[in-house]
């Protein structure tokens, strides 16, 4: 695996808005994840932000499909 960044921002873009499911509309990370985020290693940053751009396309795609 490559070096990680000394550090990883945040994903949040402000617009804190939580589902249903408790998933944020703005960043994509779950309720969970965004309490872990502070005290977070790099390794689970980067796996959070990988679970957010699943969640993203996910969202995309069913909105894609149902405008189909």
């Amino acid at each position: 695996m490559p070096d990680l960044p000394d550090s990883i921002s945040s994903p949040c873009i402000r617009n804190c808005c939580l589902d249903a499911d408790d998933v944020c509309l703005g960043c994509f990370r779950t309720l969970e994840e965004i309490l872990q985020w502070g005290n977070a290693d790099k390794q689970l940053k980067t796996q959070i932000l990988q679970s957010c751009v699943k969640r993203k396309s996910a969202k995309q795609n069913l909105a894609d499909s149902l405008r189909t």
